[in-house]
């Protein structure tokens, strides 16, 4: 193999497709970057049996060829690398990689040992990447961490025609975010469980990448759940998860009786002040009283504060309580000047949402109960 390539493109597509690789890889070739020249296109591959990154780049190739070289150290190099043309070439059982004066000599690992990329499922439909990018990163902050229950570690994407709708819940709040797509001719209906992590770094790098993102669902070879994304010259496929869904949509209230409109970053100020005298795992109180909000934490010999807002309010007089960062992350995710607060009571979920009452993105709150 003998290429000549430009550094930023290199240096990116092996940044993009290295950032898959495992940490503590179970054998030690899923520690590699796949690296194959065909005519004048250079195409890096990384698959860890769940995951599978895949990019391209236009090269000036003098002979094609297979390598194999660890993935971490390869985006180390290129991404130090002087402002020169890049030239890779093998020299038996090494790679030796030359940029103007600077030059490294990688071992390679065995190429026949590398498992064959899944193979991307056929397409759903299409959607601008920045909504997606920025809906997905609305969603996915509501997700579980907890991986004994791996089923609330996914979002979960329904299909319907043009509908397309991404959910997430870690049992104590719950992100809805409703959007249209352009779907396939033919394209049925279709639901899927994607682990939410890889869904949100795949949404977000293919944001750059491209003007649309291509969502593809299927089976792969062993008959396991697969989803894809492409978008530009890059790509990637994700096995889905397995298990039943929670019926999120029982969970979202018909109607409220009380609501109330704040500053969206008034009230993110004042979160994260009154916060700071709330220890570990307690949560700040918002008493919502005729046209004023007030916020309060912290209690008896502890540290106390407490903030006063003005607010728009439709409701009788009510104290409720939240973890004050799972609120921060629904203020965060709002695409509003204002933000709207809809409640049944200081022990029911609110809902948050913008101003518009028919807001496509809903970030549903279990309250705290407090004691007393």
């Amino acid at each position: 193999m003998k290429f000549r390539v430009e550094r930023d493109e290199f240096a990116e597509a092996v940044a993009w497709t290295a950032r898959t690789l495992p940490l503590r890889p179970a054998v030690p070739v899923l520690a590699g970057l796949l690296l194959e020249v065909t005519g004048h296109e250079l195409r890096l591959s990384g698959f860890d049996y769940e995951v599978s990154a895949e990019a391209t780049v236009p090269v000036q190739a003098e002979e094609a060829g297979r390598l194999l070289v660890s993935g971490r150290l390869l985006a180390e190099i290129t991404r130090s690398l002087p402002a020169a043309h890049v030239e890779l070439t093998t020299d038996g059982a090494r790679a030796v990689l030359s940029c103007g004066s600077a030059r490294f000599t990688l071992p390679t690992l065995p190429v026949a040992d590398y498992p064959s990329l899944p193979t991307m499922p056929p397409d759903a439909g299409r959607i601008a990447s920045d909504a997606f990018a920025a809906a997905v990163s609305q969603v996915a902050i509501a997700a579980g961490r907890d991986d004994t229950l791996p089923v609330l570690t996914g979002v979960r994407v329904e299909i319907d025609g043009d509908q397309l709708t991404l959910a997430a819940t870690d049992r104590y709040r719950l992100a809805i975010r409703e959007l249209k797509w352009r779907p396939e001719p033919g394209a049925e209906a279709a639901t899927a469980l994607i682990p939410a992590k890889t869904l949100a770094d795949a949404a977000k790098t293919l944001a750059s990448s491209g003007a649309e993102v291509a969502v593809a669902l299927g089976q792969g070879a062993q008959g396991e759940g697969m989803a894809g994304f492409s978008g530009g010259a890059r790509r990637t496929t994700t096995r889905l998860l397995e298990g039943e869904f929670p019926k999120y949509r029982s969970l979202l209230p018909a109607e409220f009786s009380s609501v109330a409109q704040i500053t969206a970053t008034a009230l993110v100020e004042a979160v994260k002040r009154v916060s700071l005298v709330a220890a570990r795992n307690t949560p700040i109180r918002l008493r919502f009283e005729d046209s004023v909000l007030v916020l309060e934490a912290g209690a008896g010999d502890d540290a106390q504060a407490s903030e006063t807002l003005d607010a728009s309010y439709d409701g009788e007089a009510i104290q409720i309580a939240f973890n004050p960062a799972y609120l921060l992350d629904g203020l965060g995710a709002i695409d509003s000047d204002v933000a709207q607060l809809s409640f049944n009571g200081s022990v029911k979920p609110a809902v948050l949402t913008g101003k518009d009452t028919e807001a496509d993105y809903r970030y549903l709150l279990m309250p705290v109960r407090l004691s007393g």
